[in-house]
């Protein structure tokens, strides 16, 4: 209980003093995962809504792929994203590795699956007739596939908290690609487990706990606009 106690009032002391090295990480740590979620959904939701709506040879085998990568581990990706970056691999000589922005394409790897497979499941279950009926009111395609999102609006803040959720968290991709530097490419996650291994149990908690906060702020913000968006008028 004392560590805990420690790594309660260490967290508090890191917001409060204004230590550089503590704000760098947590500004890293929002930056790379609120970045990596934008591009999640910028790439999931119209795919998403492809392998959903349409009707095309390996639709299911694509949605069984995007459900599957829901439960791929972060280091798979880290993995994958490594040899593509690794200076033999096909995009080595963008020089990426162990930076920021491979960071943010690994976790981008991680989010992706679960936006499209959440995205799928939420507009699978609008009403099949409702586009019909949007187009049959006069909305041209565009109109019509915005009203379905609108419809389908609150699982789809749903599938934004989990993305955002699956890659602030995780640690193994980050690690992997982005190498712990310290100043350049170390996160709250990957801080703590280096905190761990030292032994400074203290600070580890800290670190958590300013990522529980982090997380907590971050879905408490979607989470409110969800609700407010719930209420009828």
């Amino acid at each position: 209980m004392d560590v805990l106690f420690d790594g309660f009032v260490d967290a508090v002391k890191l917001l409060l003093s204004g230590d550089e090295d503590s704000w760098s990480i947590i500004a890293l740590t929002l930056r790379v995962s609120l970045t990596a979620t934008a591009i999640a959904l910028l790439v999931g939701l119209p795919l998403g809504a492809i392998v959903a709506l349409a009707r095309f040879p390996g639709r299911r085998v694509l949605l069984a792929a995007a459900n599957t990568g829901m439960g791929m581990p972060p280091v798979v990706a880290g993995l994958f994203v490594t040899v593509l970056l690794w200076r033999s691999g096909p995009l080595g000589g963008l020089g990426l590795l162990y930076t920021p922005t491979a960071m943010i394409v690994a976790q981008a790897a991680i989010a992706t699956p679960v936006v499209i497979a959440l995205v799928a499941a939420a507009l699978q279950q609008v009403d099949p007739d409702f586009r019909v009926q949007m187009q049959a009111l006069g909305a041209n395609r565009v109109r019509a596939f915005a009203a379905l999102l609108g419809e389908a609006r609150l699982p789809l803040f749903a599938g934004t908290m989990a993305a955002f959720g699956a890659v602030v968290s995780e640690v193994g991709a980050a690690q992997m690609v982005g190498g712990n530097l310290v100043g350049q490419t170390r996160v709250l996650t990957t801080a703590a487990v280096l905190a761990t291994s030292r032994g400074q149990f203290s600070l580890a908690i800290a670190f958590g706990l300013i990522l529980l906060l982090i997380a907590f702020g971050v879905n408490l913000s979607l989470t409110l606009v969800q609700q407010q968006r719930a209420v009828p008028r």
